[in-house]
């Protein structure tokens, strides 16, 4: 017998996947696509779950969307470095764990993208704004309404649950469809 929370599970992700605004994944791609015509970077932060997507992201914009005799898409993720955030969280504040990097790279034009399932999180809040403040442009991957977070970004996708599984699921799938659709535009599938 099938255990009745696998097919509860599924069927809520299933209902969420089917409320995603694809007008909003549009304005995240269009952004991402300006930077990378551009020749910014691009910088993605997350916390716990949203740590480890945000480094499967950068890898699939950096290699996953490499196509020969094009330019690479300059991703980074800023929740790699173990020293470096245990060096801030200890010295400085948790609070500027991603601001603090930032600090070091951050250029104008440059794109950060914050992925949260609750978009209050004080250490995404402080980076978007030092990046605001900075001359960059924002990206939230947000559940639970949006929180904080929402009104700060220039672009969001925010995930219709309040089930951290369920938008974390649904954010590792806006990576993957975001970075194939760029892999597509640098490849030449679609006219900029």
């Amino acid at each position: 017998m099938v255990e009745p929370f696998v097919g509860q599970y599924v069927a809520g992700l299933r209902g969420v996947l089917d409320t995603i605004d694809a007008d909003a994944v549009t304005r995240v791609i269009d952004l991402l696509w300006e930077a990378y015509r551009a020749g910014r970077r691009i910088f993605i932060i997350g916390n716990g779950g949203s740590a480890a997507t945000a480094s499967h992201m950068m890898c699939d914009l950096a290699k996953g969307c490499a196509a020969e005799g094009k330019p690479l898409v300059k991703a980074m993720s800023l929740t790699d470095n173990v020293s470096l955030l245990t060096a801030v969280g200890n010295d400085i504040a948790q609070e500027r764990l991603f601001t603090e990097q930032l600090r070091v790279f951050l250029e104008a034009g440059d794109v950060v993208v914050a992925i949260t399932a609750s978009g209050n999180s004080p250490n995404i809040l402080d980076a978007v704004r030092y990046a605001r403040e900075h001359g960059a442009r924002t990206v939230g991957f947000i559940g639970f309404g949006g929180g904080q977070l929402k009104a700060l970004v220039d672009a969001d996708v925010t995930v219709a649950s309040r089930d951290y599984g369920h938008v974390e699921d649904v954010h590792g799938v806006l990576g993957h469809l975001v970075s194939q659709c760029l892999r597509e535009r640098i490849r030449g599938g679609r006219p900029a």
